[in-house]
């Protein structure tokens, strides 16, 4: 009687702020409806609707969080306390949306790269008909017209090739949503969701390049089956946490941990698992080893959209779960995070030399970088928070505005990204060497970039909370790192063009909007960076 009692009581229904909620929901609604577009319309009408559905999408759910975050809100939590709607979260989603829109444009163009810088067909393979992987790779042309020096040809030249897979816009919405509810998550369960929502599109929009089928193909299987162990190690470590405290939400993962008569085994060796997979997405150091082949192989777009985003959601889920589950046991996991934030930038200064590709030099730039963020990440204060977060602003459109730029250099085989290849850039293209060396000199830290007040302010902050040694070896480690930076710089200025080097495209108006944007912002965030800074700094987490 009683169990038809309790089967008989109504179910309640957690309450959901709408308001709050409402720039996710339009973000997700927006990739469902993608979806359907892809499904019932005919191919030739995709791109256009595909391109004012995302972008719609993106302005709307900006307008939508600016009159949310207008109001002075205090932070909420929601959806049965699985997502949390604070000060950091509005600001990482305003980080987001507008990083997610220099991303579609990027994606959307197609001047660059006649056709688009995606494939025509998914199912474009490396080689087809008669032509074996062995005959492809070793050279020579297969049964199926295949040639090595130009996969494209199992599907037809890129040149001749009007189309694009427009797929990879409900791919990159989807993952835009996934990267929203991961900041903004106030669980564990809620994260793995999440996080899995976020990778699981970046894995097929990495195979999806026009040119160099093989190593796009061999990007995104690398990615998805690094990603899969990464994945792997947080869930176990999600499993080890409910263990020790019965839950996986924040709130009780940190009063467990603030005392507890249980034994400590669970909850470090959780944290330690939970740490492995959120630093691999992040590209921190050791767990970086996917981040130079995935950067190089990927669509240009896509290494721009993950090098920029899916920095912000990692370092944001980051944030959170430091911040607030595992605050109370800071001086248990703070040793470990010195040593991986050392070997971080370690290996993105020394290995960032030895490139000779401006895609993984890029890449090992960021490696750097993510030891810089831990800096911030492991100081337990309101200023560790907000230079944290500007930090991300500051290097998300940096980066997006470089492979905007990296995009335009191409020769008869598509981008050159051959450092050789960028020699005497100057002579041939002044405007775009000089928008490169302005970034690179931003990724670099020099005064009046945003890079350099995003350094100044995430080594304050640790040297605030007792972090002198650390924000030292990241002095020199950045000085190390400025030297390959100016490299290209010296590349670009002070050698001669090659008589059959590569040439400068003209960009059209989205890939040239989207520079823009990286560019304008990188320049105020430097000069001006006042109101970013104090929205940084508006309020803590809510718990």
């Amino acid at each position: 009687m009683t169990l038809l009692a309790q089967v008989q009581e109504p179910v309640t229904i957690p309450p959901i702020d709408y308001g709050a909620l409402a720039p996710l929901f339009v973000i997700l609604g927006a990739a469902c409806a993608a979806v359907l577009v892809e499904a019932f319309l005919p191919r030739h009408q995709r791109w256009p609707v595909q391109v004012a559905l995302s972008i719609a999408a993106l302005g709307l759910a900006g307008l939508l969080l600016g009159l949310y975050a207008g109001g002075e809100p205090a932070g909420i939590t929601t959806i049965g306390d699985a997502l949390a709607v604070d000060n950091p979260t509005l600001f990482l989603w305003g980080t987001l949306l507008a990083l997610g829109l220099g991303s579609i444009l990027l994606i959307a163009d197609r001047s660059v790269e006649p056709g688009g810088a995606f494939v025509a067909s998914a199912a474009g393979r490396a080689a087809v008909g008669g032509g074996t992987l062995g005959t492809a790779v070793g050279g020579g042309t297969g049964a199926g017209g295949f040639d090595a020096d130009d996969p494209d040809r199992s599907y037809g030249s890129p040149d001749q090739a009007p189309t694009m897979q427009t797929e990879v816009f409900p791919f990159t919405l989807f993952a835009l949503g996934g990267m929203m509810t991961f900041v903004a998550a106030n669980d564990l369960l809620t994260m793995f969701i999440a996080l899995e929502v976020l990778s699981l599109p970046l894995y097929l929009m990495c195979g999806l390049a026009r040119r160099r089928r093989l190593l796009s193909q061999e990007a995104a299987v690398k990615y998805f089956l690094l990603g899969a162990f990464a994945s792997a190690f947080f869930l176990y470590g999600l499993a080890l946490i409910y263990g020790y405290s019965g839950s996986v939400r924040f709130t009780d993962i940190a009063i467990a941990s603030a005392g507890s008569a249980r034994s400590d085994t669970l909850l470090f060796g959780g944290l330690a698992l939970l740490v492995v997979g959120l630093m691999f997405k992040g590209s921190v150091g050791p767990f970086h080893t996917w981040t130079p082949d995935v950067y190089q192989g990927a669509p240009t777009p896509v290494t721009a959209f993950m090098g920029a985003c899916t920095k912000v959601a990692a370092f944001g889920g980051i944030l959170r779960v430091l911040q607030v589950a595992f605050g109370a046991t800071r001086w248990e996991w703070r040793g470990v995070l010195w040593a991986v934030a050392i070997v971080s930038m370690t290996i993105g200064a020394v290995l960032g030399l030895t490139q000779t590709d401006v895609k993984r030099m890029v890449a090992y730039s960021s490696v750097a970088h993510a030891g810089f963020l831990l800096i911030g990440a492991m100081a337990v204060t309101p200023e560790g928070i907000s230079a944290t977060l500007f930090y991300l602003l500051a290097y998300g459109f940096t980066t997006l505005a470089i492979f905007g730029v990296i995009s335009l250099v191409r020769d008869a085989d598509g981008e050159a990204t051959h450092l050789s290849q960028w020699a005497g850039l100057a002579k041939r293209s002044p405007l775009t060497a000089g928008i490169m060396a302005f970034l690179l000199l931003a990724l670099a830290g020099i005064p009046l970039t945003s890079g350099f007040t995003a350094k100044f302010a995430v080594f304050a902050a640790g040297v605030a909370d007792g972090e002198t040694p650390l924000v030292v070896f990241a002095l020199v480690a950045s000085a190390v790192g400025a030297f390959y930076y100016l490299r290209v710089i010296v590349l670009m200025y002070f050698s001669e063009p090659a008589a059959d080097g590569p040439t400068v495209t003209v960009p059209g108006a989205f890939t040239t909007a989207a520079i823009t944007l990286g560019v304008l912002l990188t320049l105020l965030l430097g000069i001006a960076p006042t109101l970013a800074l104090e929205w940084a700094s508006g309020g803590p987490f809510a718990k």
